[in-house]
């Protein structure tokens, strides 16, 4: 109990602003962490940018709190984005957002359709997030290092 009562907000934000690393480890933290937290796996967010951390040499603390670009007010905005760049890349000529014959044709099919654009588009938004943020907390971290 005394754990949880020593762990306040001023030891959550060491964790963040702390200079352990080189600028690059630090941002291949985020970066992982931001590109997994694009998925909608919720619930193993956090564990995957942690072994995407672990597998690229990044910074695990800062992998899981990168993870939290997905949030309660983030969730439909985002999942919504990453369905409709799945739907550009993987449809030939619809404008629709889920499939309407969802009950004349099998459960499994449009299963299928929704998760493979939804994966899809949350590959490449996560890329694409991953490599913006990883960049700005790269510079972020070599200008607080340079100081």
């Amino acid at each position: 109990m005394r754990i949880i009562k020593d762990f306040n907000f001023k030891k959550i934000l060491s964790l963040i602003w702390r200079k352990d690393g080189s600028p690059l480890f630090n941002a291949k933290g985020i970066a992982v962490g931001v590109f997994s937290g694009c998925f909608p796996f919720f619930g193993f967010q956090t564990l995957i940018g942690v072994f995407l951390a672990q597998l690229v040499n990044g910074n695990i603390v800062l992998a899981a709190i990168g993870t939290w670009i997905s949030n309660p007010f983030t969730y439909i905005p985002l999942y919504f984005l990453n369905y409709k760049i799945g739907l550009y890349f993987l449809s030939d000529s619809s404008n629709f957002v889920f499939n309407p014959n969802l009950i004349k044709e099998s459960l499994w099919q449009q299963g299928w359709f929704f998760t493979s654009r939804l994966i899809l588009g949350s590959t490449l938004v996560g890329l694409f997030f991953a490599l913006i943020f990883g960049t700005i907390s790269y510079f972020f971290y070599k200008n607080i290092l340079s100081k």
